[in-house]
């Protein structure tokens, strides 16, 4: 089952992304596997790894990385960046929901409001799962949500343009009467080789869930949540923020009685 619709955009997505710093988020994501780690491996997986950009970031810091993605197109794009940098990733494609690796990972991690796109609290928990069971002892799992503040504010019934040198993108926002689900319609405009725009459509969903639910869903799995911090600081969530960045970590207790 089909979690975003990633297939078309994934064409424009690295485009669109360029205002992310992702060597300045990698270095944030280290430092917080520095100071709360307690596994002893270097294995990382990135899920909804997208086209890759953050996982050569963390391959490039050391970790031996694993990226899933549910999207054709966007593993697509990493593989491309495989073969162009020679880092030793492993890509797989798998549906978070039904996440099955063959091993077990040191770190997960998942961001760019990735989880966001899943339908509900149930399918969010089911995720949870998954990834408590692949992961080590001692283990962490450190990701990213839009709040319930972006959705609100920010997103809403917004309409937003988008322009690179090779792709116009306008998106348009939903609010729905949940006051927490926002359905994206993106219209992508490219010139084509005769001159003229050729338009394709991507449709999206995202839904934002308050902290306490998610904490206790994390807890509901077995993971201890450590830290739920405003986005790309160590600072405690405001309720301006626009994203949280959740720290958990599976206790070596849970195996050690």
């Amino acid at each position: 089952m089909q979690a975003t619709g990633y297939e078309i955009f994934s064409e424009y997505y690295d485009q669109l992304t360029k205002n992310v710093s992702y060597e300045a988020r990698g270095a944030y994501l280290d430092r917080l596997i520095q100071k709360y780690l307690q596994s002893e491996g270097r294995v990382m997986l990135d899920l909804a790894c997208g086209t890759g950009t953050m996982t050569e970031q963390m391959a490039r810091r050391g970790y031996d990385m694993i990226g899933v993605d549910y999207s054709e197109g966007m593993l697509s794009q990493a593989m491309e960046k495989k073969f162009a940098t020679g880092l030793p990733i492993l890509y797989v494609q798998q549906d978070m929901r039904a996440l099955e690796l063959y091993g077990t990972v040191d770190v997960t991690i998942c961001t760019l409001d990735s989880l966001n796109h899943l339908r509900d609290a149930n399918e969010v928990e089911q995720v949870f799962r998954r990834v408590w069971d692949i992961t080590e002892p001692g283990g962490l799992f450190l990701f990213d949500m839009n709040t319930l503040y972006k959705h609100q504010v920010l997103l809403g019934n917004e309409v937003y343009i988008y322009e690179t040198e090779d792709v116009y993108c306008v998106w348009e926002n939903h609010l729905r009467s949940d006051d927490c689900t926002v359905d994206i319609t993106l219209q992508l405009f490219q010139r084509c080789a005769d001159g003229r725009y050729c338009r394709k459509e991507e449709t999206l969903t995202e839904r934002a869930y308050a902290p306490e639910t998610v904490t206790a869903l994390l807890g509901s799995v077995g993971f201890q949540v450590l830290a739920v911090y405003a986005a790309d600081t160590q600072q405690p969530l405001q309720p301006d923020s626009e994203r949280m960045v959740v720290v958990a970590r599976k206790e070596r207790k849970i195996w050690e009685s």
